[in-house]
């Protein structure tokens, strides 16, 4: 009466038990046409489906839910939230810089030419990122989130560098040159082992991350060189004026003084906390299962968690191919003993056990039921006058009930309002909601009594070639029992059918083995840029001793990050492992400042024009990163937190240890 369907529910009706979810619940398999030049390749056959199933009513108000999920789905969605929460990091990060680079340098001035270098140097590392790489994927397009934060470093300490020294020579070109001099190592080091850091992605087998490395780190290289070439060329042209006193924190002389005359007791209370983070560090977790980096709010992940509720539909089994159906099925007998495996599925396991006791039942019950189902006379449907008769005897006996039955006089106001409408247009969905379900139910009714033997050989196509090829080979499906998303579980599963069928494939084995090549090519990739650094310190410095010194804040650094992630329950995953690697080259170029300056002679850095330039370039950094984790998809997010966390204790080692490291050795000048 108010224009939407309601079907009646039989199968409530002719049930004592409500209806179980999967009772309710239909699948369509997919395959769609994929658009690889698009950012969602599935995104207008997904858009195709949902425009249909609108077209055929068949929405939440009509009492049906569409819902999408499936590889395609998830795979364009994920892409999407990252995108997206890129692009929104890039802007957020984007402003913020502005912000900091003001309060850092004080004057536009400064920071135009500072911002110019940087969009220069950002369009040619996406320029870079096109030719050599050609797409971006889901890690490397955090590139240019990572460029901004880095790469403006090099424009914050040149520019803050250049503010003292022409604070101290108003002529602006002597100026210019001396920061030339005072820089020209440091920021050649830190840009080397920025650069290093990333490039020791490169020959790990992580495909993205791989790709993130050639471009970031070739990035790096391209900022140092606008730092050192197109920045002073602005600066020149902008003209900046000189500094009227002194750049530096004054009031942190306190500190200075503090960590003079306590070096003692604090390396002492160090070396604790780096013992208690130390053990702290080896419980840290990796989270193997790539679904907790996916947006749990998009339609798709949603859809396929709810769907995982049903043991029978679950994504994590593995899979196993067979040269033929016999093989298959003794394989299949033998893992369904193992204790770890819940059940196996051949395409054998379609055809039911005792068959022969089963049609017999049948027959009994088809012998009784047919003739009611299939009558040898059918009376012709009633007409529309019929119709209408028949619903006003009905509302009227309803009506009789009394107040007592408010239902039956809720259906009687009904009728009585269809009645009196006399739309025949109103009749076909009439007809539709209250007898289209049992119409359906007896045809399923008929279809089983109308059983025969069934065999693998009887199997109709639509089944079969899912389980078998067309050459003969068959597939086994294994079922893991307990909770396949606890790693251990799903680790043992693997495990244990492996040691029968080495060839077995699937969720659960690409899962296991991409775990082991992404936690293998991490440590390579840490190793490899540890030991990069090292060199390029140790050719650069000259001195072992010094290169231990700029080491070792950054390994206090990594231990204590890893022992916060393991307090705050932040597990490592696919996406947020990267920031280890990548800081070593980070902690290394705020480290390497306060060597340089050190080497020179002087003995109070926190109060130097050098540290104000590495807080402000660490605060560039850490909002860039930091932005990174309101982003929607949790991988990005993740890496976000991480390597805030990161730079924080990178920033408070480099400050408060590296000063008391180096304050115990008189400088080689």
């Amino acid at each position: 009466v108010a224009g939407r369907g309601q079907p009646l529910p039989w199968q409530s009706l002719m049930s004592s038990l409500p209806p179980k979810s999967r009772d309710l619940r239909k699948l369509i398999i997919a395959k769609p046409v994929l658009d690889y030049s698009d950012l969602e390749p599935g995104k207008e056959a997904s858009d195709e489906i949902r425009a249909l199933a609108k077209q055929l009513n068949m929405t939440p108000e009509h009492g049906v839910t569409v819902r999408l999920t499936g590889s395609v789905p998830l795979n364009d969605e994920e892409f999407a939230s990252v995108a997206q929460g890129t692009g929104f990091a890039t802007a957020l990060s984007g402003l913020l810089v502005l912000v900091i680079l003001l309060l850092a340098l004080r004057s536009w001035r400064l920071v135009a030419p500072i911002l110019l270098a940087l969009i220069a140097g950002l369009i040619a590392t996406t320029a870079f990122a096109l030719c050599a790489v050609g797409s971006l994927n889901l890690i490397s397009v955090a590139f240019a989130v990572m460029f901004i934060g880095i790469a403006v470093d090099f424009g914050i300490q040149f520019g803050v560098r250049y503010r003292d020294q022409h604070h101290r020579e108003p002529d602006h070109a002597k100026a210019l040159a001396r920061t030339a001099a005072i820089i020209a190592a440091p920021l050649a080091m830190a840009a080397g082992s920025t650069a290093l850091g990333f490039l020791s992605f490169i020959p790990t087998d992580y495909r993205g991350v791989s790709e993130l490395g050639l471009i970031a780190g070739v990035g790096m290289l391209i900022a140092f060189f606008f730092s050192v070439t197109l920045l002073p060329a602005l600066l020149t042209l902008f003209r900046p004026p000189a500094e009227p006193e002194a750049i530096g924190f004054r009031w942190m002389a306190a500190a200075d003084r503090f960590l003079v005359a306590y070096r003692k007791p604090i390396l002492v209370a160090v070396v604790l906390v780096a013992l208690i983070g130390a053990v702290l560090a080896t419980q840290v977790r990796f989270d193997f299962d790539p679904l907790d980096l996916k947006d749990p709010h998009t339609q798709s992940v949603s859809t396929l968690f709810d769907l995982m509720k049903d043991p029978d539909f679950n994504p994590y089994t593995i899979d196993i191919l067979r040269p033929n159906l016999a093989d298959a099925d003794a394989l299949a007998a033998k893992i369904g003993t193992l204790p770890q495996v819940d059940h196996v599925m051949t395409l054998s396991s379609f055809a039911p056990d005792d068959q022969k006791a089963k049609l017999a039942a049948i027959s009994d019950t088809a012998m009784l039921l047919l003739p009611t189902l299939e009558p040898p006379t059918v009376k012709p449907l009633p007409t529309d006058a019929e119709i209408y008769q028949s619903m006003s005897k009905v509302a009227a006996a309803l009506a009789k009930l009394g107040p007592q039955h408010p239902s039956a006089a809720k259906l009687a106001q009904a009728l009585g309002q269809i009645v009196a409408r006399h739309d025949p247009a109103l009749l076909p969905g009439l007809r539709a909601d209250l007898i289209g379900g049992i119409l359906q139910r007896l045809q399923t009714v008929r279809d089983s009594l109308a059983a025969q033997p069934v065999t693998a050989a009887t199997i109709g196509e639509d089944l079969r070639r899912d389980w078998v090829t067309a050459d003969g080979r068959a597939l086994l499906k294994v079922y893991p029992k307990g909770n396949p998303r606890n790693h251990k579980t799903l680790a043992e599963f693997v495990e244990a059918v492996r040691r029968i069928a080495p060839d077995a494939g699937g969720t659960p084995v690409s899962i296991e083995e991409s775990g082991k090549t992404v936690t293998d090519a991490f440590i390579h990739a840490g190793s490899y840029g540890l030991i990069a650094i090292s060199l390029l310190a140790l050719l650069i410095l000259r001195r072992p001793a010094d290169v231990l010194r700029l080491i070792a804040p950054l390994i206090l650094a990594g231990i204590l990050t890893l022992a916060t992630i393991f307090i705050i329950g932040l597990p490592l995953n696919y996406a947020n492992i990267i920031a280890l690697p990548l800081l070593l080259s980070l902690w290394v170029s705020y480290a390497v400042y306060f060597v340089s300056y050190w080497r020179t002679g002087m003995t109070k850095p926190l109060q130097s024009s050098m540290a104000r330039a590495v807080l402000f370039s660490a605060c560039t950094t850490l909002v860039a990163f930091g932005s990174l984790s309101l982003s929607a998809h949790p991988g990005t997010s993740s890496m976000g937190e991480l390597l805030t966390l990161a730079l924080l204790y990178s920033l408070t080692c480099t400050f408060f240890v590296l000063p008391i490291l180096l304050g115990r050795f008189k400088p080689d000048r």
